[in-house]
């Protein structure tokens, strides 16, 4: 695979068999990150568990101190008092039946998340085979299906994010940009970290965090010890 000379420039500074001090390894992130736009800092975690297994799954959501950097645009799903609410509350699209015609008529997704009240799930289920493959079908565990929908806006515009097992039992996270100070990605870190161990389920055996890596958009994976992420 060829890789640009940037990411090789980069590639240099890290040791790939060693294990980093999570806060060692976020600043070599920052100090990878080579491309002209501010990318993006991502954690990749590995997680002892199945997730072919109901009773191994691992979802949820956690808000970061201080944002991912990144200005999110809500869709809203919602009806009457709740639509004004949300309007209200900041969300940049906000209806009912009209948007599911919408998104399957014209394939649109110029949004980042969607949010439900209740009552509209069983219009917004119409929308499963679009929206799940990306990642945005509203879910309670996430929070994004609620009846306080001016909560749920709050909280994905002050930079809550959701994390979710992918097929290969590893969950994929943004935490801030390389522009962010090390404690503020620090922060972030510890917080989506400390959110992901207390997810752990009953039915997990064995060592629970595998592996984790963080790196930049463009730049080189960068591991941390996991023994240090529980201390």
């Amino acid at each position: 695979m060829f890789r640009g000379k940037k990411y090789q420039e980069s590639a240099k500074l890290v040791d790939r068999q060693k294990l980093h001090e999570p806060a060692e390894a976020l600043e070599l992130a920052q100090k990878t990150s080579k491309a002209k736009f501010d990318e993006t800092i991502e954690v990749h975690i590995r997680l002892g568990v199945d997730s072919r297994h109901a009773d191994q799954q691992v979802r949820g959501a956690v808000v970061l101190p201080h944002g991912t950097g990144k200005t999110v645009r809500v869709l809203v799903f919602a009806k009457g008092d709740k639509a004004k609410e949300a309007e209200q509350a900041g969300a940049d699209y906000v209806g009912a039946e009209e948007l599911v015609t919408k998104i399957q008529g014209e394939n649109w997704f110029d949004y980042d998340v969607v949010v439900a009240t209740p009552d509209m799930m069983g219009v917004v289920g119409r929308l499963g085979k679009v929206l799940g493959p990306k990642g945005l079908m509203p879910n309670p565990k996430a929070g994004t299906v609620s009846m306080d929908v001016a909560k749920a806006i709050a909280d994905i515009k002050a930079g809550k994010i959701e994390y979710r097992l992918d097929k290969t039992n590893i969950i994929h996270c943004p935490i801030g940009k390389a522009s962010f100070t090390s404690e503020k990605l620090q922060d972030n870190f510890r917080t989506l970290m400390g959110a992901v161990v207390k997810a752990k389920p009953a039915a997990a055996k064995g060592q629970y965090l595998k592996s984790v890596v963080v790196t930049s958009t463009m730049g080189p994976g960068i591991k941390i010890n996991p023994v240090r992420v529980i201390e």
